[in-house]
C-alpha cells in the first residue's frame, strides 16, 4: 500500500488523539535510517523518541529476539517465570546507581508502568501518600502519572480531575529564571504550604528532562535533594526513562552526580524498541508491598527481556558510553557554531550526546513557531527532527549513537539548510 492509502485507513479507523500528523508510513528501517511504503529515505533523529539508542534492528539484539522467539514467547511471569526475567534483574541490580548493598528490580511494559509502579512501592515502604515532581517533568500518560507531569498541553487537557497528593516544585532551570537555591526554597516553602514532609513519600525528578527540554539538573543540585530526602525520610526517585542506557556517556544519567537513588525507573532504550520498563530500588524499599502486588500480564515478556540482555551486551562490547560522550562534544561544538551563525539559535546544552537547543525570536523569546516550522522544513529534507520543552521551543537530538559519522553530518547538514531557508 501507498503512503496515501494508508493515511485514507488511519483517518477513517485511527483515533484522532492516537494518530501521528505525520503522512508517512515506515516499511523498513537500519541503524539510524529508515525508508516510507513509497521508497523514500529518512535519516532517524528521533529515534523512536529515545527508544533506539542502538540504533534500529541492531543485529546482536535481533539475534537474541529470535533465538528467543525460538524457546518460549510468553507465559506471563505471574504464571511461571524464565531465566531472562531473572537474569536482567540481576543485571540492573549490578549496574543500576541505588542505594544498596542489596537491591532488587522488577519488571514492566512502559516508562509510565514504571513510575506508577514506583509510586506505588514508594508509599508502601514509607506508609505515606504525597509525591513530589517537577515543573516541565513528563512522567507518562496514564492517570497517576498525568498528575506528576508538569504539562498540559497536549497530555492533560481533556482528561478532568488528576489523582490526588501530588505536589510540584519548580525545576532548577536558570534559563527560565530558577536558581538551584530557589527550587530547593520551594520545596522547602512547599512543605509549610501543602503538603509535610512526614506526609512526603517520594521526590521524583529526571537527572535530564526530557519532554520538558532537555535541562540538567547538576551534581550540587542532585546532592542537596538526596540531602533533602534523607533529611525528612523521604525517598528520591530518579525517572531515567529517557536519560538512561548511554543517552547522556553513562548507562544513567545519574552517573554523573555521584549519588544514588532509593527507586530508579528506565525504560526506552532498555530494549532498544521492543516494549520493557523497570524499577529497581534497594531490597528493602522494593519488598515492602505484598505478595503479588506488582506485575501484570506481559510484564517482562521472554523476548522483550531477550533483548534487554543484548542491549548491555552491546554498550559494553562496542563502546557506547564512549561514542555517547564523543557525539556529544561534536554536537556542543556544532551548536555553538550554529549560535554564531543563525541569530535565532541559542543555549545548546548536552550531556553526553542528550543534547538541545533553542529558538528565540527576536526578543529573546523562545519562538515555538519557528521551531515547528525547522522541523517541517527538515522532514521536507528527510530528516525526522524533534521539538520538545516547557516552551515548546527546544530541538532534541535523539540520533541513535551507532549512527554512522556520514549519516550524522548527513543530518546536522539538514538541519544548517533548513535554519538557512528560515532566516
Amino acid at each position: 500500500m501507498t503512503n496515501q492509502e494508508l493515511n485514507d485507513l488511519k483517518n477513517r479507523f485511527v483515533a484522532n488523539g492516537a494518530a501521528t500528523p505525520t503522512t508517512q508510513f515506515a516499511e523498513r528501517a537500519e541503524n539510524a535510517e529508515l525508508w516510507d511504503v513509497d521508497g523514500n529515505r529518512w535519516i532517524d533523529f528521533a529515534g523512536g523518541i529515545g527508544v533506539l539508542n542502538l540504533g534500529h534492528r541492531h543485529p546482536k539484539i535481533v539475534a537474541a529476539v529470535e533465538a528467543q522467539l525460538k524457546k518460549v514467547m510468553h507465559t506471563s511471569a505471574a504464571v511461571i517465570s524464565y531465566a531472562p526475567y531473572v537474569q536482567l534483574c540481576q543485571k540492573l541490580c549490578e549496574l543500576t546507581p541505588v542505594r544498596g548493598p542489596e537491591r532488587k528490580a522488577m519488571l514492566v511494559n512502559t516508562g509510565a508502568e514504571a513510575l506508577e509502579n514506583a509510586v506505588k512501592i514508594a508509599r508502601a515502604a514509607t506508609g505515606r501518600t504525597g509525591i513530589i515532581t517537577f515543573d516541565g517533568a513528563f512522567h507518562g500518560r496514564t492517570m497517576m502519572t498525568l498528575a506528576m507531569t508538569g504539562k498540559v498541553l497536549p497530555y492533560k487537557d481533556d482528561f478532568g480531575p488528576m489523582p490526588g497528593d501530588v505536589f510540584r516544585a519548580p525545576f532548577p532551570n536558570p534559563l527560565h529564571g530558577i536558581s538551584e537555591e530557589a527550587s530547593l526554597n520551594a520545596l522547602r516553602t512547599l512543605f509549610k504550604t501543602d503538603i509535610a514532609p512526614h506526609r512526603t513519600a517520594a521526590i521524583v525528578i529526571e537527572p535530564v528532562q526530557g519532554e520538558g527540554g532537555f535541562y540538567i539538573a547538576s551534581p550540587d543540585y542532585l546532592k542537596a535533594l538526596r540531602a533533602l530526602c534523607d533529611e525528612h525520610g523521604i525517598l528520591l526517585i530518579a525517572d531515567e526513562v529517557q536519560s538512561g542506557f548511554a543517552r547522556t556517556g553513562k548507562l544513567f544519567a545519574l552517573e554523573h552526580s555521584g549519588i544514588e537513588a532509593d527507586i530508579l525507573t528506565t525504560a526506552k532504550s532498555l530494549a532498544n524498541g521492543m516494549p520493557l520498563s523497570a524499577v529497581v530500588g534497594s531490597a528493602k524499599v522494593m519488598d515492602a508491598s505484598g505478595p503479588n502486588s506488582l506485575g501484570g500480564t506481559y510484564s517482562g515478556n521472554p523476548l522483550s527481556c531477550a533483548a534487554a540482555l543484548a542491549v548491555i551486551e552491546a554498550i559494553e562490547e562496542e563502546n557506547i558510553l564512549e561514542r555517547s560522550e564523543q557525539m556529544g562534544k561534536m554536537l556542543a561544538e556544532r551548536f555553538a557554531v550554529w549560535e554564531e551563525r543563525f541569530p535565532a539559535i541559542a543555549h545548546g546544552r548536552q550531556l553526553g550526546a542528550m543534547a538541545a537547543f533553542e529558538l528565540l525570536d527576536s526578543d529573546g523569546k523562545p519562538d515555538a513557531q519557528m521551531t515547528g516550522a525547522l522541523c517541517a522544513k527538515a522532514r521536507e529534507k528527510g530528516l525526522i527532527l524533534l521539538s520538545c520543552g516547557f516552551y515548546g521551543n527546544s530541538i532534541r537530538i535523539l540520533v541513535p549513537l551507532t549512527v554512522s559519522s556520514a549519516v550524522l553530518e548527513e543530518g546536522l547538514s539538514i538541519i544548517e539548510q533548513s535554519l538557512e531557508a528560515l532566516s
